[in-house]
């Protein structure tokens, strides 16, 4: 990376900027004057006179891309949809400036015979017709179902569950964890045997899209055979790029399964926006004020497109999504946001030998604000296990097996004491079994995580569970070129596989188990799923073991 970060005060002021964004052409400007005159403010949800649309006008199914809910609560559900009869148009084929009044129902079968709640909603054109409903006073640990409704059509029908009461000692939760899907690299077949297992909840760790441009003459699949030129054949720098860019991952049938089938918790890596980002500053020589610009849109189109609660609605190009949610006695889990504000990566990214530069203490991948929050959270926890999902890898990774290895620098391993931070923070409060949830490698691992790396008889502080790609890296093989030497170089590494799936962790009181899902292919669809492996790490005594 190459680009120089701005000032405080400057970005400050491109932050201003951009929380007026609402141009529909990216802006290309040298300053941020210019960006100020330039840009066009975008009015909240409520704010515009936008007229009513008679529901009856709509002729084709709005429902396109399914529904979603996500971060269960005790108490309370979340349930998303998006009105799209179109949905590879800008507006999704909804008369301009026009809102909608989306009916929901919730009940407890799946056929509606109990029903429950019900309510109404409006899906605003400022936020792309999406809707986003806070359900309350639910009872905790439950199964709902939930649907949509506009006008004489209706939604397919979602099931979520709430989160376990804060006291309650449950004994057994089932967790998911999916990563890095990109559309044009193959088929969405793990979704569609995700949807199929018994969850508990879904967490996706990052890359649910992908920022370049999708060739309809390349890739593993085409649209789905769809020719659609112009729409996807090129990166996505505005607000309806990005838009489009989620209609069309959205309306992949076995994403649009598994999102009905399970609530989802999300969190984003780089390619939501643009590849290995760092806080401010873009992957190139591109003016900061026209990346937070870009940033705003990108962090907008993210919130409006998945099933996220009000206080992760984003200011213009910040957006706090790291958060804790807790799942009775059995388990708490932090969520991290490694990109908005992690410093740049050191030696200009990629695999480089570790040096003063990567090691320098005030270097940091969270940010001061965000490491405080986990170490306090840490403190005040009372749960049976610590999970973080996150995006990138944790425990050190060397490339070889001699003095002359490199590291990642776009992940821990180029903000060491950033890492070391945060271990030593999980000793001081206690935590006896962290575990973390990644992404972002295209492939599976399991690491334990050591104290100290370089002495492979430190004491393990805990475990880390790597969930390979959905599609990312296309088919995959299960012993990727560097296996040899990556695993030779690395003795806290237990596991690696390169194919395509997903990762399950179940918890328990006394251990949990990991097993690692397999696709023999994504580049053409309906593949079977196998198991590769298994491991246990019990309770009060980290590590990984094969089951």
């Amino acid at each position: 990376m190459t680009a120089v970060r701005t000032h405080q005060a400057q970005a400050d002021e491109l932050r201003a900027v951009a929380r007026h964004l609402g141009r529909r052409r990216f802006l290309t400007v040298t300053g941020a004057a210019a960006a100020l005159a330039f840009a066009v403010n975008l009015p909240a949800a409520g704010t515009a006179a936008a007229a009513e649309l008679d529901p009856r006008r709509i002729s084709e199914d709005p429902f396109t891309l399914g529904v979603a809910s996500g971060d269960p609560l005790p108490g309370s559900a979340l349930l998303w949809t998006r009105l799209a009869p179109r949905p590879y148009e800008t507006g999704g084929g909804l008369p301009t400036g026009s809102r909608v009044t989306v009916r929901w129902e919730l009940a407890h079968d799946e056929r509606f015979r109990r029903g429950l709640r019900r309510g109404s909603a409006i899906a605003h054109p400022e936020f792309d017709h999406t809707v986003h409903v806070e359900v309350p006073d639910l009872g905790p640990g439950r199964v709902y179902f939930y649907r949509f409704r506009v006008g004489s059509w209706t939604s397919p029908v979602g099931r979520t569950r709430t989160a376990p009461a804060p006291g309650a000692h449950n004994t057994r939760l089932k967790l998911a964890a999916v990563s890095c899907q990109a559309y044009h690299d193959g088929y969405f077949t793990a979704y569609r045997h995700l949807a199929d297992e018994d969850l508990d909840v879904v967490f996706h760790l990052g890359d649910y899209l992908y920022e370049y441009a999708v060739n309809s003459a390349g890739g593993a699949r085409a649209y789905q055979d769809r020719v659609l030129p112009g729409v996807f054949d090129k990166e996505t720098l505005t607000l309806d790029d990005y838009r489009l860019r989620y209609a069309l991952y959205k309306s992949d049938p076995d994403l649009i399964a598994a999102h009905a089938a399970h609530p989802f918790v999300v969190t984003w890596d780089d390619h939501e926006t643009e590849n290995n980002y760092a806080g401010d500053t873009p992957e190139n020589d591109v003016p900061p004020e026209e990346f937070l610009i870009r940033r705003a849109a990108a962090y907008r189109a993210y919130w409006e497109n998945q099933p996220l609660r009000r206080p992760q609605r984003p200011q213009g190009p910040d957006m706090r999504l790291y958060r804790r949610l807790r799942f009775g006695r059995l388990a708490q889990f932090d969520i991290l946001d490694t990109r908005q504000y992690r410093s740049d990566q050191a030696y200009g990214d990629g695999w480089q030998v570790p040096g003063p530069e990567s090691e320098d203490p005030a270097r940091t991948l969270t940010g001061a604000a965000q490491e405080r929050w986990l170490l306090d959270g840490w403190r005040d926890a009372r749960a049976r296990w610590n999970v973080v999902p996150q995006q990138v890898v944790l425990s050190e990774r060397r490339n070889v097996p001699t003095d002359a290895y490199k590291l990642s620098m776009d992940s821990w391993d180029g903000y060491p004491a950033s890492r070391q931070r945060v271990l030593d923070g999980a000793r001081a409060a206690g935590v006896e079994n962290l575990m973390v949830l990644t992404g972002d490698v295209h492939v599976a691992y399991g690491l334990d995580i050591k104290a100290d790396f370089r002495d492979p008889g430190s004491r393990t502080l805990g475990t880390e569970i790597v969930t390979t790609s959905v599609t990312s890296g296309k088919d995959g093989s299960e012993r990727p070129a560097n296996h040899a030497n990556l695993t030779r170089a690395n003795p806290h590494l237990k596991f690696y596989d390169g194919r395509r799936g997903y990762a399950t962790v179940t918890l328990g009181q006394d251990s949990a188990r990991a097993d690692f899902r397999t696709v023999s292919a994504v580049t053409t669809p309906g593949a079977p799923i196998t198991t590769a492996a298994s491991f246990v790490t019990e309770a009060g005594d980290p590590g990984l073991t094969p089951a």
